[in-house]
């Protein structure tokens, strides 16, 4: 069966509108999310997820239990959200636990919020999760803690047939996408002085992401992970095999469609290797209408610069989401070292614009990058159907708190 199809089956249909029709009261919801900050993915998940909550349920009371926030994502979050309360402190997470009445899991890679969950288990306290990828090893370590939420959406369709295939008796199981489709945060005067500084016009750019196979967090968090000469072998073996598909599709770009690139980084480590893996390899004639970003940024301004690109291609996940999120057509290009989530851009009905990086060809991939390129209308249309299907699915997530 097509996944678009399994996904909008009359079952999964009939969860989805009967969960929408639940009445909404107001509620002290307690939300563990902001897992990490040196990811512009990490860090979008949490507005995503607030924005739906405001337009959803105005009315309840949200606190966020995040992981470690760095000052400046506190204060991106506290801009957009000045009636937000921030657990920070262990005293502050154990007092609201035990004031909310219900502990919403946010979206991400897995249970990520294990620990915290468990706790409002314990407390009697109603819980779930929303949008999460499931591994087949989470699914068999943890189904006492699942089989107690009141509902279990995943973001991917993938996660959704292995939850259900386990059998776990008790929570309502949909697809619930990644809440970083609802992101609404953008620093639009942070994005012109970047298209100024780099001589790129709103709509004539292109920006490609890379990714690694292996996320290095040996050299992000020297100080707790060890390094991994295996995943470092990987990672040197495939780099310049993965993104040689990629360059080719910054050519045509630039050939054919006659726009600008900029490369930019979704993670703080891709920042140095921007030029090596994409930039150097380049014909000279190409660079000249390549510019690089020689930094890191935080999700408001990648947002505003993303909202103002053709189009968006990246190794990564979240850029293509966030590209989404502001009608900006975007192709992911997907490594088998990726987990399951890179399915919910065929959940989405984005199937064209989804390759496994081992089984296409650069050309393929060239093709479709300078298609969208063509028609920018068309793709901006197919953008836009995308993103309205991830809302109605999340409206429904947000509406099963009850």
């Amino acid at each position: 069966m097509h996944r678009r199809t399994f996904l909008t089956s009359a079952a999964v249909g009939g969860l989805s509108l009967a969960l929408a029709a639940e009445p909404k009261k107001a509620r002290k919801l307690l939300l563990r999310s902001s897992w990490q900050t040196v990811n512009i993915g990490d860090i979008a998940h949490t507005p995503g997820m607030l924005a739906l909550l405001e337009k959803h349920r105005p009315d309840d009371e949200v606190t966020l239990w995040p992981s470690p926030l760095s000052a400046e994502v506190e204060k991106l979050l506290l801009a957009r959200f000045p009636k937000l309360k921030i657990a920070k402190t262990k005293d502050e997470q154990t007092a609201a636990l035990a004031a909310c009445d219900f502990f919403l899991h946010g979206s991400g890679p897995g249970l990520v919020g294990k620990a915290a969950a468990e706790q409002a288990k314990a407390a009697g306290k109603p819980y779930g999760f929303a949008g999460v990828t499931l591994s087949d090893a989470e699914l068999k370590d943890n189904r006492e803690l699942l089989s107690g939420a009141k509902f279990v959406f995943t973001r991917d369709g993938d996660s959704l047939k292995a939850l259900r295939a386990a059998k776990i008796d008790g929570p309502a199981t949909d697809f619930g996408p990644d809440a970083t489709f609802a992101l609404d945060l953008k620093d639009e005067k942070a994005a012109d002085e970047l298209l100024k500084v780099h001589k790129l016009e709103p709509g004539g750019f292109l920006c490609a992401v890379p990714r690694l196979r292996w996320t290095p967090y040996w050299e992000i968090k020297p100080e707790s992970v060890k390094p991994n000469p295996e995943r470092s072998a990987v990672n040197e073996a495939f780099a310049d095999r993965d993104h040689a598909k990629l360059r080719e599709a910054i050519v045509a770009w630039v050939k054919e469609v006659k726009l600008k690139v900029f490369l930019v980084p979704e993670m703080t480590y891709a920042v140095p290797r921007l030029k090596p893996l994409l930039f150097d390899p380049l014909p000279k004639e190409v660079k000249e209408q390549v510019a690089v970003l020689d930094r890191y940024w935080l999700t408001a301004e990648a947002a505003g610069v993303y909202a103002k690109a053709a189009a968006v291609a990246s190794f990564e996940m979240h850029s293509p989401i966030i590209a989404v999120a502001n009608g900006t057509p975007a192709v992911l290009l997907r490594q088998p070292t990726d987990t399951r989530k890179g399915q919910m851009w065929r959940d989405v009905g984005l199937n064209d614009w989804i390759f496994e990086i081992d089984d296409a060809k650069g050309a393929d991939v060239a093709a479709r990058v300078v298609e969208i390129g063509k028609d920018l209308p068309a793709a901006r249309k197919a953008a836009a159907k995308a993103r309205e299907f991830a809302h109605e699915k999340m409206k429904a997530m947000v509406a099963a708190v009850g």
